[in-house]
């Protein structure tokens, strides 16, 4: 299984990295460039106009992967519906800002219904297929059936990761690498629980990601856009609730949750009472505008990344 795991990275890799300097210029010349926000830091105005929508690149590196190596079963299909379901929200997303130059896409209540009509059918095939309604405490055997609430449950789950990670990702290789890490993680849980699909879809994103990586890190050459953060944050809640680690995820993908924290606590306290919690929200800016540089607040994200994993995968192994 493991010899898989790393063929399947390093082939996923391999198509990314091959794939990405053929795809960058075609991007320039449809002149699909990034818009910055004027409320953002000043440093990334710079940043205005590079390449966007690479999660294409991504999400073509998974897909060519996956069908190659996965055995095709149940699990897999419903991988691939979450995943490509996502990156077309994120798609029409960064479209529909291209198109009309302007910083927002879909709206926000557009946005949201995608999302749950993508979480809705996965919840459905769940269902069909008897998926259990239990969910586990982790580092324990203890548990909780939540009965028909647990389809909710997953809904809430895959809309609130796909938005988090899509949060994440505002420097440069900051998502690239956290996800990678937490993918990573999921890849070496689902090989030790037999269930070899998942494992090869999780070595496939890290495999992608890095290759988009060689790209993405500072400075940036092209940004995967919404059409890859929805996609990568839907596939790793899918994951999760696939491999019955549902509250794991909040550990391995610690970086994600506090980064949506920071937004939630920054809107709330300024809207209760008048003042903002950090100088600016999702939390890497707040670090930034500290004087950190981007590539030191990216490697601290990724250190706690890496540990948040280890943290997760100790529970789950050793506990």
């Amino acid at each position: 299984m493991l010899n898989v795991i790393l063929l399947t990275i390093i082939a996923s890799f391999a198509i990314v990295l091959l794939s990405a300097p053929l795809f960058i210029p075609v991007l320039r010349r449809l002149k699909f460039g990034q818009s910055i926000r004027d409320e953002g830091p000043k440093s990334h105005q710079k940043k205005k106009g590079t390449p966007t929508m690479g999660g294409v690149i991504i999400l073509l590196g998974i897909s060519l992967t996956t069908f190659k190596f996965a055995n095709h079963t149940y699990e897999f299909y419903l991988l691939v519906l979450v995943t490509l379901g996502y990156g077309l929200i994120g798609f029409l997303d960064d479209f529909i800002k291209i198109y009309f130059k302007r910083n927002l896409g879909l709206t926000a209540k557009q946005k949201l219904l995608g999302q749950m009509i993508i979480a809705a059918i996965f919840c459905y095939f769940l269902y069909n297929i008897g998926h259990s309604t239990e969910v586990y405490i982790p580092g324990s055997v203890y548990g909780f059936d939540l009965g028909w609430l647990y389809f909710p449950f997953v809904v809430i789950m895959l809309v609130g990761a796909s938005n988090a990670v899509n949060l994440t990702d505002g420097l440069d290789g900051l998502l690239s690498g956290t996800a990678a890490i937490a993918f990573g993680a999921y890849a070496l849980l689902a090989a030790r629980y037999s269930e070899p699909d998942i494992a090869i879809f999780s070595a496939a994103v890290v495999g992608a990601v890095l290759g988009f990586l060689v790209y993405n890190a500072h400075p940036a050459k092209v940004f995967m856009g919404d059409t890859g953060s929805l996609a990568l944050g839907g596939a790793i809640a899918a994951v999760a609730v696939l491999t019955k680690t549902e509250l794991l995820l909040v550990i391995i993908g610690g970086v994600f949750v506090v980064e949506a924290l920071s937004v939630i606590l920054q809107v709330l306290s300024f809207k209760l009472r008048g003042k903002r919690i950090f100088r600016m929200s999702p939390l890497h800016h707040h670090f930034e505008l500290g004087g950190w540089s981007e590539w030191k607040v990216v490697m601290v994200f990724w250190l706690a990344g890496f540990c948040l994993a280890g943290i997760g995968i100790y529970l789950e192994v050793f506990a």
